[in-house]
This record gives C-alpha cells, structure tokens and sequence, in this order.
C-alpha cells in the first residue's frame, strides 16, 4: 500500500522511511519502530492506519538494517544515536507530514514507545503521542516536559519497561502538569504485535480501539 522515501531532518540532511498515505488534508502519525528495524510488521502498521484516514510515516532509524534475533536487535538499539533519532529522524517526519495534511502525532512500540515520549518531550509540532510499552530514560527525556496529550499502552507482565517504570513515568508527567491517560494490560512485553510469541489479541485490539479513539479526539 505504501512506499519507501526520503524525506529531509532539520539538519538538511535526508532520511528514508515508509509512508502509507491516507489523502492530502489527512492527519499525520509518524510510527516508529522496535528494535528490529523497520520490518514488514511496522510498514503493516502504517498502511493500517491509513486505511484508518490518516497519513503514516515510520523513519527507518537503523538505516536500512533489520533483524530477527535479539541479540542483534539489542546491539543496534544500543548503538542508536538517540537524540538523533529524536531531533533529527523523527523531528523530520512531524515535519514531513504536517506538510501534507493537519496535525501529527506520533506512536511507537518498545524502543519505538521510549522514543514517542522523548519526542514528546523534546520537539515543537506534535499535537499528542501514544507510546506502547516503552519509557526512555531520564537522561533522554523528562516526561514532566510534556505539555501535549499522551495515551500510554503498558503490560503488566513487562520485565523490560516494568509496572514500576510506568508508574514513575506517570507521576513525572503529573508532576508536571500534564496527566497523562495510561492503561496496563495483563499481558506480555509486544502483546501487540501479531508476528510475537507474547501477542494478546483481547489486549492489542482493545488497545488499538483506545488509540483510534483518543487520535481520532487530539487530530
């Protein structure tokens, strides 16, 4: 349904990622991946959110390189400029977008969901952001910076981004001013993604509903 493309980073440079377009005058939402790279499961993503109405695009943070073994994965995350993946990477897809149609939010999986709170955090032009079980650190991004709308996905049974990783990031965005809307699913780390042994489909259509609901309220 949709394609590759460049599109420009504020710094001039150019970066690649996988638009699904949903019509000119549409909403944007930038998806940003998980730590295996932009794969066939996030592309899937962004066409179904254009089918959806609204315009996707998912930056292709590690330029090109995808895996399917954690070991691998965890050494690309862990070599990830992330500030550069914010500022740069991400910040040119809000741009790109909001170019096209109305206002952008943004929404991730796993690094992906660190990295829509960091965007939050860190860049002018998002109008809300829908992180799924993932928080960055401190260092990063201080969630009670975020002034804009955030609907959080967590699991329960997360040993990567725990209960008490979210419950942290909750009361910083509440100390800030900004109450964020979480909800905690009795599920697995990836309960939404299908291709996953943790997949819960009870929990990832529930959550899918809930974010079609608040974008659908905050685009």
């Amino acid at each position: 349904m949709g394609s590759m493309i460049d599109f420009k980073r504020p710094d001039g440079s150019s970066c690649k990622g996988y638009v699904a377009e949903a019509g000119k005058g549409k909403p944007g939402i930038v998806v940003i991946q998980e730590w295996w790279g932009l794969n066939d499961q996030i592309c899937g993503v962004a066409d179904r959110f254009a089918r959806a109405g609204y315009n996707a695009l998912a930056p292709d943070l590690y330029k090109g390189r995808v895996t399917q073994k954690p070991d691998e994965a965890n050494h690309m995350m862990s070599g990830l400029d992330f500030v550069g993946a914010s500022d740069q990477d991400i910040a040119g897809a809000v741009k790109h977008l909001a170019g096209i149609g109305g206002k952008v939010g943004v929404m991730g999986f796993c690094m992906g969901g660190a990295l829509t709170i960091a965007a939050c955090a860190r860049l002018p032009g998002i109008a809300c952001g829908v992180p799924f079980y993932g928080v960055p650190p401190g260092q990063l991004a201080d969630p009670a910076r975020i002034k804009v709308p955030v609907q959080g996905h967590f699991a329960n049974k997360d040993d990567w981004c725990t209960p008490a990783v979210v419950n942290d990031f909750e009361k910083a965005m509440n100390a800030g001013g900004t109450k964020p809307e979480i909800h905690r699913y009795d599920a697995a780390h990836a309960f939404a993604n299908e291709r996953s042994a943790a997949y819960d489909v009870a929990c990832a259509g529930q959550a899918w509903e809930r974010m079609m609901a608040f974008l659908g309220k905050h685009l």
